[in-house]
């Protein structure tokens, strides 16, 4: 996807903060930079990916951590890992000070991976390759290659989420030390290390360090950037609460031609369930749930109206012969969602037969808007199960308890939840980072007042008081938490820029 942009005379009026542009940073020496040192940025970035990095995989998250804290040593940071206990992931803490700076900046972005159990990855998840991209997914020889085409992908897991953000800043304090251009902040950066897992301990990290992490805005470098190829710039985030429900059937399977119109079935169980908790339109039917979100601002509004309105193309791109919810897209994501991230029960395939299973399995997360709170949102879910008739346990039961009641739901509540956050675009921060944006990309970015995803850094910016920006680069079809997690050279070589220009063109 190429970068779309707006005709000279439009840029000129269009272009945030233009009164900066009399003596804008190195930005063409810094293009030039990156146009040399493509391969050897390319090398480094697939022996980054290289390094295995499931979340759930603490010594190969650590080793992570080790790699990111030598190179960011190497680029003149003094660094620090930040744990909340012993054995839990930690957190990398770089610092760089830049004499005669006014602002310190804080850049947030996560190392740890999902996992790599997706059917369908057409190469080893931690063996990247660079390929043409999908469906064709052509290797490429790209050392002998005379120029690496910005339309190739590297494919492999965290190449898009969200290791490139990191790759980015690194290569962009290589450009600016190259050309001998100063940073105009201070510079802070904090690489976490289980953000795919919720985020359980990031909080009481952020919580113990507040002082360390103190800083006039926080860059968080997450996320895609919007369908059109353009920059899109976001203002916050939505929280997250996640669950596993279990209903039970049977002590053992059954014959379901004799006891198919006697006993209950857990799978059955599920498809009320799920249908009860939300339409097939997206609506949640949970009443309580849906308490506490804040109104829809005209700001937001306009700032929406704003925005491309390409959803014909998103459709079409995603092979979706319709939508749900609002007709636009990112009016969706100032709302609370509820998805059912899977069910299962029973066996299919050779292992399939005619039985009714002992058990059924169901995983939900609930993405929260602003206003809402993890632990209201918890208690309106047991409230309504209990209400729908269910008993609600946290413990397996037995098969005495199973029988003294009528509908059992063994309830797990994911460690992580996080709330929604958000921050103002009329902020000098925020109008200094979209300036700094524009002057880099030559074009005005899109602002979106949130983001659809969540993540645990929204509740650090409470405790810090600090603004947060979302500055995205990945290509909006990165497959990230998908199978083929994939990221175009093109956005890696715009990245990189991006960042250079957040370091060295930020003043207010």
């Amino acid at each position: 996807m190429r970068f779309r942009h707006l005709p000279a005379a439009a840029l000129a009026l269009s272009l945030a903060g233009a009164a900066h542009a009399a003596a804008p940073p190195p930005r063409a020496a810094v293009k030039a930079w990156v146009n040399a040192n493509q391969r050897a940025v390319l090398s480094d970035f697939l022996a980054f990916t290289a390094i295995p990095n499931v979340a759930t995989t603490l010594p190969d998250v650590e080793r992570n951590a080790a790699y990111i804290r030598a190179e960011l040593e190497k680029r003149g940071f003094t660094t620090r890992l930040l744990s909340a206990a012993p054995g839990t992931p930690p957190s990398v803490f770089a610092e760089r000070r830049t004499a005669g700076a006014k602002r310190t900046m804080l850049f947030y972005a996560h190392y740890d991976g999902q996992p790599i159990g997706q059917k369908g990855w057409i190469l080893k998840p931690f063996a990247p390759e660079v390929r043409t991209a999908l469906p064709e997914a052509k290797r490429v020889d790209w050392r002998a290659a005379p120029a690496l085409d910005p339309e190739w992908r590297v494919f492999g897991r965290g190449t898009g989420d969200d290791k490139l953000s990191i790759q980015a800043m690194l290569s962009a304090l290589d450009a600016l030390k190259a050309t001998s251009a100063k940073p105009s902040v201070n510079i802070k950066l904090l690489y976490e290390g289980e953000e795919e897992q919720g985020s359980p301990h990031f909080g009481t990290i952020v919580e113990q360090n507040a002082a360390l992490l103190k800083a006039d805005a926080l860059i968080m470098g997450d996320g895609p950037m919007h369908q059109s190829g353009r920059q899109i710039l976001t203002f916050g985030n939505r929280g997250i609460v996640g669950f596993t429900a279990t209903v039970y059937g049977p002590m053992k399977p059954l014959h379901d031609g004799h006891y198919g119109s006697f006993a209950p079935s857990p799978t059955v169980m599920l498809a009320h369930l799920v249908a009860r908790m939300r339409d097939e339109d997206g609506t949640i039917r949970i009443p309580g749930v849906l308490a506490g979100v804040a109104p829809v601002t005209a700001a937001d509004r306009a700032a929406i109206a704003a925005m491309p309105a390409n959803e014909a193309e998103v459709r079409r791109a995603l092979g979706l012969g319709r939508s749900i919810g609002p007709a636009r897209l990112p009016e969706g994501y100032l709302a609370p969602t509820l998805n059912v991230r899977a069910i299962h029960a029973g066996d299919d395939g050779p292992n399939a037969a005619n039985a009714i299973a002992t058990e059924g399995h169901a995983s939900f997360d609930l993405r929260l808007a602003a206003g809402q709170k993890p632990e209201a949102v918890k208690r309106a879910v047991e409230d309504w199960l209990k209400a729908e008739g269910w008993t609600v346990v946290t413990a397996t039961p037995d098969a005495a308890f199973r029988g003294a009641n009528a509908k059992v739901l063994k309830l797990r509540w994911d460690e992580g939840a996080s709330e929604a956050a958000r921050t103002p675009l009329d902020l000098p921060a925020a109008q200094a980072v979209i300036g700094s944006i524009a002057r880099t990309v030559g074009y005005q970015p899109i602002l979106s007042p949130t983001s659809g995803g969540s993540s645990g850094i929204a509740d650090a910016t409470k405790t810090l008081g600090t603004p947060m920006i979302g500055v995205s680069i990945a290509n909006y079809d990165d497959n990230q938490h998908a199978e083929n997690e994939n990221i175009r050279l093109g956005n890696l070589w715009e990245g990189i820029a991006v960042y250079a220009g957040l370091l060295s063109d930020l003043d207010w």
